[in-house]
């Protein structure tokens, strides 16, 4: 198999079918063989019966449905090592970045690239719709932050939109102990440490007016990717 995209969702009953029908439109023009994979995170709507329902529409779709909720970075770390994919995306159930830019990310996988992250923190992206003051420059804090003590070239570490090798897949997943939001950071920092080669890449994003992102995620992260180096050097990941 080529492609595995891998959603993680919890309470996601609004959103969860617009998302679904935006993946499959692009997966079915495409000439390669494709799973997509809904790791249900505990969810207290029914989120689940949804994605059941979706299934008698669509044979290449499979539902992961746990009845604890454990937190994305589980979620996203359970559907990314059940994927059979050659490659595997995993992208958030919001649909904030769309399926349609992983065209510019495959090109790089070609080229050798282990990882190819979307972006918007380089040229050529774009952002639709106004993301709240304190979110805008807590981000961008946050990243310089996240630069200095995790993965210096890296500009942007936090989209819901990643493109893995099984190989890399395979190798750094297993070796998560970053369960909060934090877990990007982690995933990109064993890359690197790995010698895996990442490729930053500018995507259009939209941002979802009801995005679960708080203000307190932001100190949650800063403290998340010290812990992160201080595993780094500390050999805690060897």
């Amino acid at each position: 198999m080529y492609l595995s995209v891998v959603i993680p969702a919890y309470n996601e009953a609004k959103r969860i079918v617009p998302t679904l029908k935006s993946v499959f439109d692009y997966l079915k023009k495409q000439n390669y063989e494709y799973e997509v994979l809904v790791v249900n995170d505990g969810s207290k709507d029914n989120t689940a019966e949804i994605v059941q329902s979706f299934q008698s529409q669509v044979s290449s779709l499979k539902l992961i449905d746990n009845k604890q909720n454990r937190g994305k970075a589980k979620a996203v770390q359970q559907g990314m090592m059940a994927a059979q994919g050659d490659l595997r995306l995993f992208m958030d159930a919001d649909n904030a970045t769309t399926i349609d830019n992983l065209d510019k990310m495959l090109l790089h996988i070609n080229d050798g690239y282990g990882i190819v992250i979307a972006s918007i923190g380089i040229k050529g992206a774009e952002k639709i719709g106004e993301e709240p003051v304190y979110r805008r420059l807590l981000g961008q804090l946050g990243n310089l932050w996240i630069r200095f003590w995790a993965v210096p070239d890296i500009h942007d570490t936090q989209r819901g939109f990643k493109l893995f090798t099984r190989e890399v897949t395979e190798k750094i997943f297993p070796k998560m102990l970053t369960f909060g939001w934090g877990f990007d950071v982690e995933l990109l920092a064993l890359a690197r440490k790995y010698g895996y080669k990442i490729k930053e890449v500018p995507i259009v994003w939209k941002n979802a007016p009801d995005s679960k992102v708080n203000i307190w995620v932001y100190p949650k992260v800063l403290m998340q990717t010290v812990k992160i180096w201080w595993n780094l050097i500390t050999k805690k990941y060897d």
